[in-house]
């Protein structure tokens, strides 16, 4: 879908933004780009939809290079969220969302019910919204609008740079649901940039983590954490609390995974290696990493099984910004 070939970005000052970057993006894939600041995430971000030109290699969308698409032609196909969401102040949410379609000259009708349909897509009556202004709308409602706006000409690709960072703790958690939720739905290829390990792990298919314009690592977020590539990637996600479960202020147990819904049904397996449901997280971290997986016992009856990545998506979910739980 997007394919970079030793791409670069040099910058007039001789600084190196990004360095002979080669990666593939699959289509439908949930891409996190992830990185201190001035990694070169945003500016590789940006390279995509041509906002910052490379300074060499290429980048293919569909196997073509997007120095060959018309501009034009090429942003209509690519959503872009930002963190500063730019909704127009003067005008309805209705008039936000149907910039692009009507720049591609969509019938009205069209235009009305594919708004009606992203509204309530993300939870937002279209009947209360539609004819609201922004400055109507909480910071999360208008994140959303955000959205949905870019999703609004039924773009291939959605390009989405730290949007949830400056919401409230409460507000970003559950934007990040939604737009887990809304990607099952839509089926987007989505590129998304963030300096958050907890939110990369909960939202990513893959993460690519970057230092100094290059790529440390792209793989899946428990093969991150399980084999970190070097002591950089091991200490930048131990920076963010991903491996140190005591810091919850409650003692999760493993039932409170399978209330969650985190487990698979048991199949097979050595019933002799199972985990008791009530005993806590910590323990079971430190059975899954020497196990794929640990069948759960509840009172001399197995009723599922757990894995290493059922733990990384709970513990992404109970983990708020700087390890506190929700």
């Amino acid at each position: 879908m997007i394919k970079f070939d030793n791409v670069s970005k040099i910058y007039p000052s001789g600084n190196v933004a990004v360095n002979s970057l080669s990666l593939e993006i699959k289509k439908g894939e949930f891409f996190v780009i992830i990185g201190p600041s001035g990694c070169g995430k945003t500016t590789t971000l940006k390279m995509i939809n041509r906002l910052i030109n490379l300074s060499d290699g290429t980048i293919y969308i569909n196997e073509k290079k997007i120095s060959e698409y018309n501009i034009h032609e090429l942003r209509w196909g690519i959503g872009y969220v930002l963190q500063q969401i730019g909704l127009f102040p003067h005008m309805t949410i209705e008039e936000n969302i149907a910039i692009v379609p009507e720049l591609k000259k969509w019938d009205k009708r069209k235009i009305k019910d594919r708004i009606t349909t992203l509204l309530e897509s993300v939870g937002l009556k279209p009947d209360k919204y539609r004819h609201r202004k922004p400055s109507e709308l909480s910071g999360g409602e208008q994140q959303r609008i955000g959205v949905i706006r870019a999703l609004a000409a039924d773009p291939a690709i959605l390009l989405m740079d730290e949007p949830f960072s400056a919401l409230d703790p409460i507000s970003r958690k559950k934007l990040q649901q939604d737009i887990v939720n809304l990607q099952k739905k839509i089926k987007k290829t989505i590129v998304f940039v963030t300096h958050d390990m907890q939110e990369a792990l909960a939202l990513g298919d893959r993460i690519c983590v970057m230092k100094d314009g290059e790529i440390v690592q792209c793989d899946t977020p428990t093969n991150i954490l399980k084999n970190p590539k070097n002591d950089f990637v091991k200490n930048f996600f131990k920076s963010g609390n991903v491996y140190n479960t005591s810091i919850f202020s409650k003692p999760y147990q493993v039932k409170d995974m399978l209330d969650a819904g985190f487990c698979d049904s048991y199949k097979s397996g050595d019933v002799n290696l199972s985990i008791i449901d009530t005993e806590s997280i910590e323990n079971l971290l430190k059975r899954l990493e020497n196990e794929k997986d640990v069948p759960v016992n509840h009172l001399g009856e197995i009723i599922g099984t757990i894995n290493h990545e059922h733990l990384i998506k709970f513990i992404s979910q109970k983990l708020e910004k700087g390890g506190e739980i929700s």
